[in-house]
């Protein structure tokens, strides 16, 4: 079987004067080989949104530390929502923003639900300095910016004491010296650390199945029983809600064993922020028979847990993550630890205990060519049609 593509997201290190590293700069990169971002648009910012909550999550990529997430004037106005909250992040106003009435709007709207902002690449007479009150950070190149009035820019932005110079661009000791010569809180550049890139397999959700998805949130009256049946019927749906609901982006610690917990756990307003990005981050899709076959072992699950009166819906989330794991060409155990799974079913996943885990071995067997009677095959059977069903175009 063609394994699942891969997908990257480079992050740069931030440190502060005394060089403990406190943050990452999360960038766009459409290759491991990737040293430069290349693209600063909607589709690299949504790009990195995507990948950094929902295909590694944000723990994975950033542990504790601070994320500054490039920001394009379609989020910054709110025409494209954050489906994300302020706990880690700070906002980075591009250069390239346009600062007209409706960003001071946007912003302040920003600002005032607990967001942090920073003015990237920041120039005296751009017209970012209308956001200077609003701003948390300064981010100055100290490379290729305009460095001939350095000592006015710093005595202006230390005019507002809650913002913290960021010095970036620092290749070499001409630009450490600057740094430190004007007390630049954070630093960041090639001299201190250069970006990574992190790289990980992943199963697109269906271009259908977004638009699907997408179309079914912003109906007047969005019935929560259909977009679950939605994200339930594709595998990589599934297991994005499962790992946003995993992330900052849930604000929650609680545990799920289903994907109906998940999607209340997120909640319809969240779901149709992520589905809006997915569609802008509009990736290689995932194949029908991978589709199907991730499908047909999660069902066969939940049939064979009904069968011996185990919980049908955690044992189709059991089902349904052990065969993603297989398309990601990695182990159930480890799939299991990124998500916010119930002890019923982690157990099961992680090593095979309690009811969930015999039934894993159940379908394990059944895979591996045990015929396993009558009765499995005709719920073998079933689940095929169900997969099948499930992942058909509508007619």
């Amino acid at each position: 079987m063609t394994p699942a593509h891969l997908v990257h997201v480079g992050r740069q290190p931030i440190f502060d004067a005394g060089g403990r590293h406190v943050a990452y700069e999360l960038l766009f990169r459409g290759s491991v080989e990737a040293i430069e971002a290349g693209r600063q648009d909607t589709y690299a910012t949504s790009h990195v949104i995507v990948n950094a909550f929902t295909e590694f999550g944000l723990l994975e990529v950033a542990g504790d530390k601070t994320c500054f997430i490039n920001l394009t004037t379609e989020f910054l106005t709110g025409e494209l929502t954050l489906p994300f909250g302020p706990e880690q992040v700070v906002l980075e106003v591009l250069e390239t923003v346009t600062v007209d009435d409706d960003v001071i709007a946007g912003i302040t709207a920003l600002v005032d639900a607990g967001y942090r902002i920073a003015l990237d690449d920041y120039v005296a007479g751009s017209g970012h300095e209308k956001l200077l009150h609003l701003a948390s950070y300064v981010k100055l190149d100290l490379l290729d910016g305009d460095l001939s009035d350095l000592d006015g820019l710093i005595a202006s932005l230390r005019r507002f004491p809650h913002i913290q110079i960021v010095a970036e661009r620092l290749e070499g000791p001409d630009q450490l010296a600057l740094a430190d010569r004007y007390g630049c809180e954070l630093r960041q550049g090639y001299a201190l650390s250069r970006p990574q890139v992190l790289t990980a397999a992943s199963l697109s959700p269906s271009r259908l199945r977004r638009l699907e998805l997408l179309a079914a949130l912003n109906a007047p009256e969005a019935s929560l029983g259909t977009i679950v049946s939605i994200i339930a019927a594709d595998p990589a749906l599934s297991l994005r809600v499962l790992r946003a609901s995993n992330s900052a982006a849930a604000g929650g610690s609680s545990k799920v064993s289903s994907v109906r917990q998940a999607v209340v756990m997120i909640g319809l307003a969240h779901i149709r922020q992520w589905a809006t990005l997915m569609v802008i981050d509009d990736v290689a899709e995932a194949t029908e028979d991978q589709m199907v076959t991730a499908l047909t072992r999660a069902r066969l699950t939940e049939n064979v847990a009904r069968s011996v009166g185990a919980s049908a819906d955690a044992a189709f989330m059991a089902g349904l993550v052990s065969g993603v794991a297989e398309l990601l060409g990695t182990s159930s155990a480890h799939l299991a630890e990124q998500l916010p799974l119930s002890a019923e079913v982690a157990d099961a996943l992680v090593d095979g205990s309690g009811e969930l885990g015999e039934v894993l071995r159940v379908v394990d067997a059944y895979d591996a060519g045990d015929t396993g009677g009558e009765e499995l095959a005709n719920a073998y059977m079933e689940a095929i049609r169900w997969s099948a069903r499930a992942t058909a175009t509508p007619g």
